[in-house]
């Protein structure tokens, strides 16, 4: 599962996802991406099954690239507990995704595979996605 080593704050608050993605919004490295439709959360965990079904379709004849990662902890206080008392631990941690967001890219497979392998993907993700094309400059 995907964590930060270090980070400035331990519990941030939650923020908003208003807008589109100010960056990482284009297929930099691969020749097919997975484009973030809508804003949400995704979790190491959903970042991880999503890693997991790519790589069982591309296997050793493409490429992937994970584009995201969750540098935002998600804090939880504990089942029946009273209010107040601060705010609770560390539970685990999220990518914060805006719409335009390139999420995973693939290369060295066929635009059929990409397809299959990013329906599988997005299966696993809390948010509606699709493919991507790389542009070439001039085209």
């Amino acid at each position: 599962m995907l964590a930060p080593k270090k980070i400035k704050y331990r519990k941030p608050q939650k923020g908003r996802m208003k807008g589109m993605a100010k960056g990482g919004d284009y297929v930099a490295f691969g020749a097919f991406g997975l484009k973030a439709l809508e804003p949400g959360w995704i979790s190491s965990r959903q970042i991880e099954a999503g890693r997991v079904t790519i790589a069982r379709k591309v296997r050793k004849l493409g490429k992937m690239w994970i584009r995201i990662f969750p540098h935002k902890s998600i804090t939880k206080k504990p089942a029946e507990t009273r209010m107040g008392k601060g705010k609770g631990a560390p539970e685990y941690w999220v990518a914060v995704v805006k719409p335009g967001r390139i999420l995973f890219e693939v290369d060295g497979v066929s635009e059929a595979e990409a397809a299959e392998a990013f329906r599988l993907c997005s299966q696993k993700l809390p948010i509606k996605t699709k493919l991507v094309k790389r542009r070439e400059i001039g085209v």
